[in-house]
């Protein structure tokens, strides 16, 4: 089995794709995905899923010499961002378009599928 990282692309406030979900939009959306998360622990897939604040709650940690330097807000601007993620375990990468399908569905974003490499 090897482990993909399906990655939710979220359109950033101010751009034309940004329209924040009304509540009333959201709980189906949520539905869905609860649902999704259910059917991929059934199919012993799940390994692990989150959402992520807004870019502009990051802190970015950068080399400076022989220190740290903390800077507030995103690593990067752009139209989007990492929204939300989710982890599974399976055999091939056809497995894992299939899931990330079926996340676009549950969701309305787009979805990035990547290998984990060891």
């Amino acid at each position: 089995m090897t482990q993909y990282l399906l990655s939710v692309v979220t359109p950033s406030a101010g751009t034309e794709e940004h329209v924040p979900p009304t509540p009333e939009q959201l709980e189906p959306v949520m539905a869905r995905v609860a649902q999704l998360r259910t059917d991929m622990q059934a199919a012993g897939v799940w390994v692990f899923a989150g959402g992520l604040e807004a870019p502009s709650t990051a802190t970015v940690l950068r080399p400076a010499g022989e220190g740290v330097l903390l800077v507030d807000g995103p690593f990067a601007e752009g139209k989007e961002y990492l929204g939300g993620f989710t982890v599974v375990d399976v055999p091939d990468l056809d497995a894992a378009l299939d899931w990330g399908r079926r996340t676009v569905a549950a969701i309305g974003l787009p979805v990035e599928v990547r290998p984990f490499s060891w």
